[in-house]
């Protein structure tokens, strides 16, 4: 259980580890949390990399029009040395009336940034890498119980084996199943499942989205909600193409065998981004990963439409990509 879900009222929180899933779920219910008590709470989300101080500080300063804040700064292992300074500044003399998370991939990269704010009396939420087959499993079980259905056991490992460790793929899968299957999944529903995801994939639009084609990205994303694919598994994808490719843009290196080692990613997936990226900057990429952010809390219930959402999203991402491009000026007032 995170510790957002017994200490709701912590103003400095850090979410951190290597699962992705576990910190997006510890991140919402903070979230959830806060509007508990402040439904009015204004919302904030920033990716630290590229982030300016200046944005920062505009928005942990003090609101003219009062009421409670929520910000929330994504990955600070990837922070510049002021970005972090200046997160560890306002960690000393935090704002009663706002809510800050930082969330941290683990490791050693802005290590000091999260000891900082664990001595001014952070809550934790630990979020640790779930890597051997058999914690995968419990997952799934978990996750379909969590949903109201039961899983038979060769299902759960016929579902492991054709997803693989991404979490949030198997969470959505599991989902998906229930939905699909009712309260009861075999392993026939599962080789079902896979092979109708195998038709087309979220990735399948992410890879449109990312080389700004708008027409081809609403095309596929419209076939394959009419194949069923999860919006979840659509927006995951997004997310991940953009967070991805922002990544390898991030580093000077072109040489896909010396990012695949710096990243700890596959040198396939690392040429496939490389690619994704081109015609991408960074500008353009950070403010394609709040647009991400917010699609992934869209699907998940705030939007009244996932497909319109899903649509929406795309559209904003593939025009970001068109204003900010490399060589191109970014517009203001958007």
């Amino acid at each position: 259980m995170p510790a957002a879900a017994v200490e709701p009222t912590s103003r400095l929180r850090v979410v951190i580890g290597e699962e992705e899933l576990l910190r997006s779920r510890a991140v919402g219910a903070v979230r959830t949390a806060v509007l508990g008590r402040h439904p009015d709470a204004e919302l904030h989300e920033l990716a630290a990399l590229g982030l300016p101080v200046g944005q920062l500080a505009d928005v942990l300063a003090p609101s003219l029009f009062g009421g409670h804040r929520m910000v929330v700064v994504t990955g600070v292992h990837e922070s510049a040395g002021a970005l972090a300074d200046s997160l560890t500044a306002y960690a000393k003399d935090p704002d009663p009336d706002l809510t800050l998370v930082i969330v941290h991939s683990g490791g050693k990269r802005n290590e000091a940034l999260v000891k900082a704010f664990k001595a001014a009396g952070a809550a934790v939420d630990e979020c640790p890498k779930v890597s051997s087959v058999g914690d995968r499993i419990a997952f799934v079980r978990n996750e379909v119980r969590r949903l109201g259905g039961r899983i038979a056991p060769e299902a759960v490992t016929a579902l492991v084996d054709a997803i693989g460790a991404d979490l949030r793929s198997l969470s959505a899968a599991a989902s998906q199943l229930v939905s699909d299957f009712g309260g009861s999944i075999d392993a026939d529903d599962v080789a079902r499942f896979h092979r109708g995801q195998a038709e087309v994939t979220g990735f399948t639009v992410a890879e449109r989205v990312l080389t700004g084609d708008r027409a081809g990205s609403i095309e596929m994303l419209r076939w394959a909600l009419d194949r069923g694919v999860a919006h979840v598994l659509i927006a995951d994808a997004i997310a991940d193409g953009v967070r991805t490719a922002a990544r390898v843009a991030s580093l000077s290196s072109t040489n896909p065998g010396d990012l695949a080692r710096t990243l700890k990613m596959p040198p396939w997936k690392v040429k496939k981004a490389q690619a994704q990226a081109r015609g991408w900057s960074i500008e353009g990429l950070q403010l394609a990963l709040g647009v991400a952010a917010d699609l992934n809390a869209d699907v998940k219930g705030v939007a009244a439409s996932a497909d319109y959402a899903l649509e929406r999203a795309i559209r904003r991402i593939v025009t970001i990509r068109a204003e900010t491009g490399r060589g191109r000026p970014a517009r203001t007032g958007r």
